[in-house]
């Protein structure tokens, strides 16, 4: 309690005998620790305005859970699919259905999608601090082993419009069977500031 009383004292002196000026660069410096300073050199939101990409509100989800939980800073998003603009999904298996590069176009939808969730989680895009971990499952036959090359569709975008902070650790497996033979399932987890 001696040692609180102290230091409040010591405040108290050091404000009354400071001069106006040193005030005042005092004041400021308090003021500038509390702006928070922006975490890219661009706007993601017109970035993604120049990509092209339409991100309007997510789908509603078709079962007992929501888009997405905030937990403190992290994000955990559910799994989302390839859906297209038009209200589809790239649906079939990977590697007898359909090719790598078709895979990858998927992986790319779902990206979208995710970017939808995360801006209705979040509010403003640029207040993602990091993509922090992708999970990507890939509907494949048992001889389809290029499930990496498919999730990249995923992961460059997620750098196309993060930058260095798009890049995350991440995992790309391959499922004998997705719901509605969507073509992959992504699921992300993000980190946020306040």
């Amino acid at each position: 309690m001696t040692k609180y009383f102290i230091l409040t004292v010591f405040v108290v002196l050091f404000f009354t005998s400071c001069q106006p000026t040193e005030k005042k660069k005092l004041s400021e410096t308090l003021e500038m620790d509390t702006v928070q300073q922006p975490l890219y050199p661009y706007d993601v939101e017109e970035k993604i305005e120049e990509l092209g990409l339409n991100i309007t509100e997510p789908g509603t989800p078709v079962a007992n859970y929501v888009n997405a939980v905030r937990s403190g800073n992290l994000v955990f998003l559910a799994g989302k699919g390839p859906k297209k603009e038009d209200g589809s999904y790239i649906t079939g298996k990977l590697g007898s259905d359909l090719s790598v590069e078709q895979g990858y176009e998927a992986a790319r939808y779902t990206a979208i999608e995710q970017l939808r969730s995360i801006k209705a989680e979040v509010g403003d895009l640029n207040n993602v601090v990091r993509i922090v971990k992708v999970h990507g499952m890939v509907n494949a036959g048992p001889d389809f082993v290029d499930h990496p090359s498919v999730i990249n569709g995923f992961s460059d975008l997620m750098v196309e419009v993060f930058g260095e902070r798009g890049k995350h650790a991440r995992a790309a497996v391959g499922m004998g069977s997705l719901p509605s033979n969507i073509a992959v399932e992504i699921e992300v987890v993000v980190e946020v500031r306040d």
